[in-house]
């Protein structure tokens, strides 16, 4: 049960979606969304406004389900279509884990502590 508690927060999990303005916005719970242009995602060619009001969340807050159309399109993998947003992601877990510590970096540190600190930079 703990494991599954982790994994709950590891994942974001979409607790709402809704059509508008020829966009797809996914909800969480804690208000935030995300807003996805319909235009070029080839899992909803053919859509009719009906089918994109008929979507649902599904699978836990992971995927995008339309039981009419037999779709379940996954969430994460629809935002990998933004290359924008996977940029913004990257950016992101490389400063946090840029900010992370170890076992190594500390051994390190300490390491050039004892030879003087850090090196200079050579100009």
């Amino acid at each position: 049960m703990a494991r599954g508690r982790k994994l709950k927060r590891v994942y974001a999990n979409a607790s709402s979606v809704r059509y508008e303005d020829d966009c797809i916005s996914i909800g969480f719970g804690d208000g935030s969304r995300i807003v996805l242009p319909v235009a070029g995602l080839v899992e909803f060619e053919g859509f009719s406004v009906q089918d994109f009001q008929k979507l649902e969340v599904g699978f836990g807050g992971k995927a995008l389900c339309c039981e009419g159309r037999d779709l379940h399109v996954s969430i994460s993998g629809l935002i990998a279509t933004s290359q924008p947003l996977m940029d913004l992601a990257a950016s992101m877990v490389a400063s946090r884990n840029g900010r992370k510590t170890s076992a190594a970096k500390s051994e390190a540190a300490r390491a050039n502590g004892k030879k003087g600190g850090r090196p200079r930079k050579e100009e």
